[in-house]
């Protein structure tokens, strides 16, 4: 980082899978880092003990008085219920997490004049059933979980606060996101799932007929990606950065790698890798589910200089890697 003052980075959900991925990288980068986690799904073993812990939750009363106290800089704001399955069959609790969460958030960092925030939003879920793919970030929402629609819902109050309240954000519409602390016991995460199964040889099962396509990223690149928007805040003045990446009212990227893999072929991308020599097993398909899913990410190369460096294959070397080291059953 080139300014000579540490700034400070509020991250909600730090003790989570891409949280604390980010938290690491930002501490690497020089930055003072505070987090809010309950541990509801993040883990004490995923705490970087060099950050500011306060363990509350996003919909509480306490997250007030932490940025009133820390007056952060910036925040990045990851904190959420993340499974699109529950969400269909907890819409309720699925709004109370992600969207009280987020106005909780929001209305700390405008009393605060904080100069940025960023919200990890959901490429694979906003856009629905796009009839052409790549999905580009101007395709009109159209989710069909509660969990999409509560991330739809979440950028227009971003939008809205910008425009009403000059609080600047970007919003990073993730693929699907993978890699080494992923829960392998939720039900999000097919290939932590998978992993966890194949090291302990029993065999994975497959929702539907395995022809669901997805864009898969590597974690690392994701926390990347926050790393980016922090400092295209830093480079861009408010008026400069709504002029620059705004797409009809959104500051909003496609975070991915631009190519998509079905379930069947990661199921054999790490039989290979593990030396797995069962076939899968075949369960009906899952309630809220996309077909198809891939991301044009030709926007945030050009506006954040960011682009996924792993693809697939190395992705899944490095997960099972850290997973045979660290997996418990």
């Amino acid at each position: 980082m080139n300014s000579s003052k540490k700034e400070t980075i509020l991250v909600t959900g730090g003790a989570g899978f891409i949280g604390s991925h980010l938290v690491d990288l930002l501490l690497e980068n020089n930055y003072k880092v505070i987090v809010i986690d309950n541990l509801s799904s993040g883990k004490e073993k995923n705490v970087n003990k060099k950050a500011k812990n306060y363990f509350v939750d996003i919909t509480g009363n306490e997250i007030s008085r932490i940025i009133d106290l820390e007056k952060p800089d910036y925040a990045c704001h990851l904190a959420a219920q993340i499974s699109v399955s529950y969400s269909v069959r907890n819409p309720k609790e699925d709004a109370q997490n992600n969207i009280i969460g987020l106005l909780n958030i929001l209305e700390s960092a405008e009393k605060n004049k904080l100069k940025g925030i960023v919200f990890a939003s959901s490429g694979g879920t906003v856009y629905g059933e796009p009839e052409k793919l790549p999905i580009y970030e101007n395709v009109q929402f159209s989710p069909s979980s509660p969990y999409g629609i509560a991330k739809m819902t979440s950028e227009y109050y971003l939008k809205f606060y910008q425009s009403y309240y000059g609080l600047n954000y970007i919003a990073l519409r993730y693929g699907n996101v993978y890699g080494p602390r992923q829960d392998p016991y939720g039900e999000a995460g097919v290939i932590a799932i998978f992993i966890q199964k194949m090291l302990n040889n029993r065999v994975p099962v497959i929702n539907g007929d395995g022809e669901y396509i997805r864009d898969y990223v590597y974690v690392e690149d994701v926390a990347n990606a926050c790393l980016s928007s922090i400092k295209k805040f830093q480079k861009t003045t408010g008026a400069e950065l709504k002029k620059q990446i705004i797409i009809p009212g959104f500051n909003s990227f496609n975070i991915g790698t631009g190519q998509g893999i079905s379930v069947n072929k990661l199921f054999y991308h790490l039989k290979k890798i593990i030396g797995f020599t069962a076939e899968p097993e075949y369960g009906p398909p899952r309630s809220g589910d996309l077909r198809k899913n891939i991301l044009n990410c030709q926007k945030a190369r050009e506006y954040l200089d960011w682009k996924a460096e792993y693809n697939i294959e190395e992705g899944l070397k490095k997960t099972v890697e850290w997973f045979s080291n660290n997996l418990h059953d």
